[in-house]
Formats: C-alpha cells, structure tokens, sequence
C-alpha cells in the first residue's frame, strides 16, 4: 500500500533519514497513531475497520491513523489493502519478512514510525473493543497520564472472553508472577497482560525496548517508566475469527522475557548468575560422581566434570541473562570465551580444592562446592566483560 495513504500525518517513511530533533515537526496535539500487529488475522480485518469507522467520529482536525504490523503467512496484507479503500481514515500495512521479537517486536516497529501525539496499541482479534480507543486517549488527556490500560481486573472489567478454565488460570497466574517480580514497576497497573493500551508518544524511547512475545506493555512500562498510569476497565471479548496465538511456545518465551527484564540492571544480572551456577552444579557435581566412581583421579574427574556444568551454565545465561547482548558476537566466539573463562579458573579452583581435601580433609564434593563460590564474583565480572560486553562500532558482527 502506497505511503500517501498517511499524508498530512506521516510515521517516518521507511529508509528515509530521520530528520535532527531540532528540525522534527511537533506532533499535532491530540493526535493518534493506531498500531495494530498481526500474525494471520484476515478473517478479523473488514470486521475490525467497520467497527473502528464507527468507533473514531474524532473532530476532522484531530488526526488518527492506522498501522498494521504484519508477520502474516498468508493473505492479510492483501485483505487489509483492499479493506483499507473504504475507510475515511488513513490506513497503511508495513509487512515484515523477518519477525524479529513476534507480535511485540512489531509494536517497537510500529512506535518508530509514530509521529503523532498519542499510540495506541491493541490486538486485530476484536477480543479488545475497538469503541474504548477515544476513551483511552480521553482519560490520558483527562487525567495527564503517560500510559493508560485498558484493563481486566478493575470494576467494570471482565476477561469472559478467555476461553476454558486453563487459559484463565494462566492469565491470571502470569498477571501474578510479573507484579511479584515488579512490584513498584507494575504497581497501578492491575492487568500488566493487557494487550490493549495508549500511550504518549514522548514518553516512549523505542531504543529501550528489546521485546520478546507478545507482551509488550510490560516490556514499555518496565523499560520506559511512565510517570503516570491511569485505568480504563474493559471487557475481554470473544475471538471474531480465527485461532489463538497463546501457545505452550509463548509461554516459554513470556517466562524467558520475565527473566530478561528481572535482570536488567547489573546487580540482577549478578544475582542471577550465582543463581545459574548454583543450579550449574547440579550436572557438575553429577558429573563429577560418575568420573570418581568409575576409578578416574579426581583432580582429573574434576577437569572433566567441570565441561558439563559450563555447558549448562552457558546455554541458561544465554536464554535467561544476556539475550539482548547475544548480537555483538557470533555464538561460537561466546561459547569458546565463556568457556575458556569458566575452565581458567581451575587454575585458582584445583589448587584450591586439593589444598581443602588434602591439607584439610574436606570431602571431594563439598570442597569442590566451596571453591566454586569463592570464585564467582570474579568469574561474573569476567563473563560480562568478555564475553557479552558490546564492541566498538563498525566491529559488530551478527550472531
């Protein structure tokens, strides 16, 4: 679909240069950016601009535009263009070939080419109803908030349209466990699940944002910090057509985001590190009592046995602690440093341990585990800045 479709209010046209702040025309006030990203949603699309068309009777001076963000597989592009010609609003699709971040990587791409005063995100599913989008940017204007959430869970609001027992319990457990991990983050935002929302477009830097699923609102109010949240309570809709994208999958990519927005700040990452290598001597110290019980001498045994811990230690930092720095260098140059760093501390470690055992009979197992604590502040802070560290422009190299 053609780029004028978004005149006189374009988002940044794409591989154009952005222009320097300075020269950036301000946003018109009040003005709407609709994103909208979807993953196989043709069924929805005619529905869901027939209900926006009733839903946006804004004054003509006020702009709103609306962007899909398609990762589609099939032919939703197409039926959104076609849809696209009987609406009296601008509407445009920017299909990505490479869906980098699922449905919360297309909102970032989304924001970064907002250029009005207002974003509002929601789904294509028409499980959120698209009459609440005026009201959302209504109460931000109305109470000064930076980020306001459609949500479930506040009076008025109803999640009906979950489907099953099972798919509520998730919710709600997911709901649960975010706002224990965040309490002071999360806290006036009762449904941080929510996949509907509106947000100031200044209080968004989308170099922050490194998203991972389709829970982008935690991600926003986690990274960018608004300084004021207000509510609007909705209801859960049913699915119009179509399947769900909640899968098994997701949840492992939701619980793995937790992890990496938990650990974020250095402190956290060092927490969770010593985490991961206590849970790394597991297969260790497993190791370890095979090689010992076979005859194999355990200064030798504990050689060995170390490769099955860092293997583990490796893979779990890498999912849980460092995805967002896996990027500045290829994966075999971080296994090979992280394990040239994890096997070079037998230096310090083996002396020590035959010092404990044999100086001051300290069982092979509980010496082992003593040493390992000892170095871990050191190994820490050499994994962070040899191994995932970024490297100096015009040197990045993709994983």
């Amino acid at each position: 679909m053609s780029e004028d479709l978004w005149a006189p209010y374009v988002p940044h046209v794409p591989h154009a240069p952005h222009l320097p702040e300075a020269a950036a025309e301000a946003p018109a006030p009040g003005s709407v950016t609709l994103i909208i990203p979807t993953f196989n949603e043709a069924g929805n699309i005619a529905e869901l601009l027939s209900r926006l068309a009733v839903a946006l009777p804004l004054p003509a001076h006020l702009p709103v535009s609306v962007l899909f963000v398609d990762d589609s597989t099939d032919d939703t592009p197409a039926v959104i263009e076609k849809a696209a010609l009987e609406c009296a609003f601008p509407v445009a699709v920017l299909h990505r070939e490479s869906p980098e971040g699922g449905l919360g990587g297309a909102v970032v791409e989304g924001i970064g080419r907002a250029d009005t005063d207002w974003i509002v995100v929601m789904d294509a599913d028409l499980q959120h109803p698209p009459h609440l989008v005026p009201e959302l940017v209504g109460e931000g204007a109305r109470t000064g908030a930076d980020l306001v959430v459609a949500s479930r869970y506040i009076a008025g609001g109803s999640r009906a349209g979950l489907a099953g027992s099972y798919r509520i319990a998730v919710s709600r457990g997911a709901t649960w466990l975010a706002k224990g991990l965040f309490p002071r983050t999360l806290r006036g935002i009762s449904d941080p699940m929510s996949g509907f929302f509106a947000m100031r477009r200044s209080a968004v830097t989308e170099e922050a944002l490194k998203p991972l699923g389709y829970k982008i609102l935690m991600e926003l109010a986690v990274r960018c910090r608004p300084a004021r949240v207000a509510e609007v309570p909705f209801v859960f809709q049913e699915r119009f057509a179509g399947e769900s994208k909640s899968t098994a999958r997701e949840g492992l990519r939701f619980l793995t985001h937790l992890a990496s927005l938990r650990s974020a700040t250095p402190l956290a990452r060092m927490i969770g590190f010593g985490l991961v290598g206590l849970s790394g001597f597991v297969p260790n110290l497993a190791a370890l009592w095979m090689l010992t019980h076979t005859g194999m001498n355990y200064l030798l045994a504990e050689v060995v046995a170390n490769q099955a811990g860092v293997l583990w230690n490796f893979l779990l930092i890498e999912i849980l602690l460092f995805r967002d720095r896996r990027r500045h260098r290829p994966w075999a140059d971080r296994l090979g440093r992280f394990t040239l760093l994890a096997n070079a501390d037998l230096l310090l470690r083996i002396p020590l341990i035959a010092v404990l055992v044999g100086t001051w009979g300290f069982g092979v197992l509980s010496a082992t585990a003593l040493a390992l604590v000892t170095t871990f502040v050191l190994r820490f802070a050499a994994t962070e800045a040899l191994v995932y560290l970024p490297r100096k422009a015009g040197r990045k190299q993709a994983s």
